[in-house]
């Protein structure tokens, strides 16, 4: 006897020809759907907090480049994933998230406008209910992937298990504006011009460049532009630069590195020379930017993008359009290879960038210095790794002194809505998205203390995994940005927490680290196959300040 789909199974349905992957909380609002998927046997990972379960989806996708399903219950379930949905709509993390939704018939005391409440997050809402729930939930695959965003499919709870009936054919999808790449605007308000055109004007600034600087950011990755990128580079005689979400994306001994504020001192300086700056597919956020310090006050700053204005006060001249396809034509283009620039900067050739020089172990207050323990995991972990980052002032540490194996290898999670506490769930992400690779996670203690729930999950979870907490017994951006300018510290203070002991309850394995030399324990870890989570929480200074962040309060303090 064939069984009759009610609305669950069908948005169960088109889910399972999308993914394989569920990552979800189970309650009233979505047990119907979760079932369905758990009992074809689609793998299902239980997180133990909502904003978990947008993070591992968002994590997921990082690591993997595949949108996944995130599953949350109604009301308080919904609420509680709002900050994790937020950074993944900021960061454009495609994801469909399946919600629970008040029934037809109105709202109950309990309930809230759900979709009042994303749309205020930049989050689109698409609510099924009958014969249209399989082409209301094939629109929201649709819609997530091709404009890389987070997108609810909402199931009213009366109808959760009732009947969807014969369903309606999926309709034309028209394309997001973005992708379409029909026209270009021009950053000096003159509105819109062929690409062709703007392309032309593009490619006669970069020729006329002394010091070009190509800036590639992951819209660049996702439009498939490096192998483009690297050509007009070599014929222009540029440096590059990437964001996080880009490193090791160029192919070239002339990669500066991570630009910004985790740029090292040589290529710093070198990105700050650049006269024209070609920004493909990066937002150019403070970080990026180094709080705004990055680009010369006379430079030439162009951003090519698919989305429809600059993101930057600072850019001269942006073009909305297709990066690969621009990437393409200027490369093809340009004149014969030019290299005076690199010839005379050769000095900062990115081979010195993870060997700096040693630093000192231990701060003037007897902790860690943070420098030194960020060195030393270089020379201790295997490079095929994925790191991912928490939030916080330590954020800075890992991608200074340690190599990612490409951009999929290095993730920020956090950076985007400037939240912290998301690490742990992303890490889980991405050790399912990446099983093949270490999951290293960078935490601080404020953000691991807000995320604990899933540090149960992480045990759970991660098949091979180093948890390394930042661990200054303080929330170190406060104490660098309001302790500096006098204001009272006793709220910005933390006491000091052992985290491998709190692993330890939950099955994880360990040690809190003192000294350089208790980094031994994880060593040993590593040489007997390293199988679970290992969590070294180290004890570092409050004392030593980030170069981004001084950066930052310059900004601030118009120094």
């Amino acid at each position: 006897m064939t069984k009759t789909l009610n609305i669950s199974d069908v948005v169960a349905d088109v889910c399972a020809r999308h993914t394989d992957i569920v990552f979800g909380l189970m309650g009233n609002g979505n047990a119907f759907f979760t079932s369905n998927l758990t009992a074809r046997g689609v793998a299902y990972v239980s997180a133990r907090h909502e904003a978990g379960v947008v993070a591992m989806a968002d994590g997921y996708y990082r690591a993997s480049g595949k949108a996944a399903v995130a599953t949350v219950t109604y009301g308080a379930g919904f609420t509680n994933s709002l900050t994790a949905l937020t950074e993944a709509a900021k960061a454009r993390t495609p994801m469909v998230v399946v919600v629970g939704e008040a029934p037809t018939s109105g709202a109950r005391p309990w309930d809230v406008d759900q979709l009042q409440v994303a749309r205020g997050l930049g989050v689109e809402t698409l609510v099924v209910g009958g014969a249209d729930t399989a082409r209301v939930t094939e629109a929201a695959w649709s819609m997530a992937q091709k404009d890389r965003r987070p997108v609810i499919v909402s199931i009213p709870y009366d109808l959760a298990d009732q009947p969807a009936g014969p369903q309606e054919a999926a309709g034309h999808l028209k394309e997001p504006a973005a992708l379409q790449g029909a026209a270009a605007t021009r950053q000096d308000g003159t509105g819109p011009s062929s690409i062709a055109s703007d392309v032309r004007r593009i490619a006669a600034v970069l020729a006329d460049a002394k010091r070009p600087l190509i800036l590639v950011g992951h819209g660049a990755v996702v439009s498939g532009a490096g192998d483009s990128l690297t050509e007009l580079g070599d014929k222009l005689g540029a440096f590059f630069a990437t964001t996080v979400r880009a490193r090791k994306y160029i192919d070239s001994p002339w990669d500066l590195g991570i630009a910004g504020g985790f740029a090292n001192g040589g290529s710093l300086e070198t990105m700050r020379s650049a006269d024209v700056v070609l920004v493909a597919g990066a937002s150019l956020n403070p970080f990026q930017t180094r709080y705004g310090s990055l680009f010369a006050d006379d430079a030439e700053v162009i951003q090519i993008d698919e989305l429809e204005t600059a993101t930057n006060p600072r850019v001269t001249r942006f073009l909305q359009a297709d990066i690969a396809a621009v990437a393409s034509t200027l490369a093809a283009t340009a004149g014969p290879a030019k290299d005076g620039w690199r010839a005379r900067n050769a000095e900062v050739l990115p081979e010195s960038l993870f060997t700096s020089d040693p630093v000192e172990e231990y701060l003037p207050d007897g902790r860690l210095n943070p420098r030194a323990v960020a060195q030393h995991l270089e020379s201790l972990l295997p490079l095929e790794r994925t790191i991912v980052q928490d939030g916080g002032h330590f954020c800075g540490w890992v991608p200074m002194y340690c190599q990612a194996p490409d951009p999929q290898g290095l993730m920020m999670v956090g950076t985007a809505f400037h939240s912290i506490g998301l690490g742990i769930p992303a890490a889980v992400g991405a050790a399912v998205g990446r099983p093949d690779r270490l999951t290293v996670l960078i935490s601080g203690d404020g953000g691991a203390l807000m995320a604990l729930a899933d540090l149960d999950s992480a045990v759970r979870t991660i098949p091979s995994g180093v948890m390394v907490v930042f661990n200054d017994a303080a929330y170190g951006a406060e104490i660098h940005q309001y302790a500096a300018r006098g204001l009272d510290d006793t709220a910005m203070q933390i006491e000091e927490v052992d985290f491998s002991a709190v692993g330890r309850a939950l099955g994880a394995q360990g040690v809190k680290a003192r000294s350089l030399a208790d980094f031994k324990a994880l060593e040993v870890w590593l040489a007997d196959g390293a199988q679970g989570l290992f969590i070294l929480d180290v004890a570092i200074s409050q004392h030593e300040v980030a170069e981004y962040m001084q950066e930052s309060m310059a900004a601030i303090l118009g120094k």
